[in-house]
């Protein structure tokens, strides 16, 4: 047979689009020929594969071979195509019997002597190939990873001779049972740390119950990075399907996370905006959606570029962000939960007790200018985080312990889930109608309110969003004025 055909995968995004690798042996002077949009790696394949082949232990063709990508409109990339290039240039050359070969897809990388290598972007293709219905042969060192997808079939196998004893039913390979990742034992760290703040402290567990945005102000050392780096501790695990959305997207990243926790991301000030929403010419997920499900922690908020912070404006509302190049367009998602700390000015002591702040009302003035309006906003609790003296901090107790508040957060995200299906964070309009019903002491309050502190329309849907959210703290289904005041008091007044 002078024509053969292998499945595959390449990655777009966080989706596996098939990959038809087609193969043709022709009389003619010796040449190998790859088509279809083949980057770098793709076509640097041909010199790797024609090694692993001989040094399988079979015979590279003689002869002109003609390789086709298809679809030929999709750019691929990577290494993962060349256990099926190779595959299909044994199967062309009569090598390899054909029979069964197109119920099954290949991804692996191959080295000189045949061994496989691994790849990223597994979880996205094992979950493409599950709902293909075919069965998965990926590397060794991949297997574990695929298996998660069930009930999907995956064969682990080492090397390119070894696939080929396989496929001709030389050799039997039994499919990879998946084993569950022993959870490392993450210490971290307990919000009991955190002395006095008691108004930080119960910002940040309303913003983990409802996973609300929040920004730490306050002068240097009174506590805002120690309470943003204790939010992981009170947040609840997460499901079954959420871990393997974040393993997913580490896995096109190519980088280490561990299995099922929520990540905590908190990128130096001087990152791109293409760092922190991703890009390239082959779109890889930046910081705010390796913060996916968990926390992106921006410290020395005013620091970051002014156009970066504001990159963040679309995706805080649409929980994605959408990649455009001229050839294809790539989403990822972004549901994740900004924390964020500033200095009240560029020495970081204005309204000090010592009065040590020589920064002039202008100087002040430009600095907390350099964060925008509509991105102070988009956040819902502000915090001042004031400092503490010596005496307050050697007569100050610890404070609960994580366990003890996540226990709240726990039972107020269940509450959410069962009333509306999502934390509330993500309320519509519509659905606060539903939810809400104030008073008219309430609505007095909050009328009086929005004419102090010329709150927009947004700030105004936030305030009852936070509000539901004390709500739900304290058990109450009901949203009284308390819990309205309390909510205006996370406002900022000017």
């Amino acid at each position: 047979m002078s024509f053969a055909k292998i499945y595959s995968r390449s990655v777009l995004g966080l989706n596996a689009p098939l990959i038809e690798v087609e193969v043709h042996v022709s009389q003619g002077l010796p040449a190998l020929t790859i088509v279809g949009l083949p980057e770098a790696a793709v076509r640097e394949s041909k010199d790797r594969v024609r090694s692993a082949i001989i040094n399988s232990g079979f015979q590279f063709p003689n002869k002109r071979l003609t390789i086709n990508l298809a679809p030929a409109d999709l750019p691929k990339d990577g290494s993962r195509l060349d256990l099926a290039i190779a595959l299909g240039i044994l199967v062309a050359s009569g090598q390899l019997d054909e029979k069964n070969i197109d119920t099954f897809e290949f991804v692996g990388e191959l080295a000189l002597d045949g061994q496989l290598r691994m790849v990223s972007g597994i979880l996205s293709i094992a979950h493409a190939c599950k709902i293909a219905g075919h069965t998965l042969l990926v590397p060794v060192d991949n297997a574990n990873d695929a298996s998660c997808i069930q009930p999907l079939k995956v064969i682990p196998t080492a090397n390119l001779k070894q696939v080929c004893q396989f496929l001709s039913q030389n050799i039997q390979i039994e499919p990879h049972q998946y084993q569950v990742p022993v959870q490392e034992l993450l210490n971290l760290p307990d919000l009991a740390d955190v002395k006095g703040q008691l108004k930080a402290r119960r910002a940040l567990e309303i913003a983990a119950a409802g996973g609300h945005s929040l920004l730490f102000t306050g002068p240097p050392g009174t506590g805002k990075t120690l309470l943003a780096s204790r939010l992981p501790s009170i947040l609840p695990p997460l499901s079954d399907e959420e871990r393997l959305a974040v393993a997913s997207i580490y896995s096109i990243a190519n980088m280490q996370h561990p299995f099922g926790v929520r990540p905590f991301r908190s990128p130096h000030h001087t990152a791109s905006a293409v760092a922190l929403v991703g890009g390239g010419s082959h779109p890889k997920p930046g910081e705010i959606t390796l913060a996916h499900l968990g926390v992106l922690f921006l410290d020395e908020l005013p620091e970051f570029d002014r156009k970066v912070l504001e990159v963040l404006r679309q995706p805080l509302e649409s929980k994605e962000v959408v990649i455009s190049r001229a050839s294809r367009q790539v989403c990822f998602p972004a549901n994740f939960q900004l924390i964020a700390a500033m200095n009240p000015c560029p020495c970081g002591y204005a309204f000090h007790h010592d009065q040590r702040c020589q920064c002039s009302a202008d100087a002040i003035k430009r600095y907390k200018n350099r964060i925008s309006g509509p991105l102070l906003d988009r956040i819902d609790l502000h915090i001042e985080v004031p400092p503490l003296s010596a005496q307050d901090l050697q007569q100050q107790q610890a404070g609960e312990k994580s366990a003890i508040v996540r226990a709240r957060v726990l039972q107020a995200h269940t509450k959410q889930m069962q009333r509306q299906g999502h934390l509330n964070h993500e309320l519509s309009p519509q659905q606060l109608d539903k939810v809400i019903n104030l008073d008219q002491i309430s609505q007095n309050i909050l009328t009086v309110a929005q004419q102090k502190l010329q709150l927009s329309a947004r700030a105004y849907h936030r305030i009852l969003r936070v509000a539901r959210t004390i709500a739900d703290l304290t058990g109450s289904e009901t949203i009284s004025s308390m819990h309205i005041t309390e909510a205006l008091s996370y406002r900022p007044t000017n």
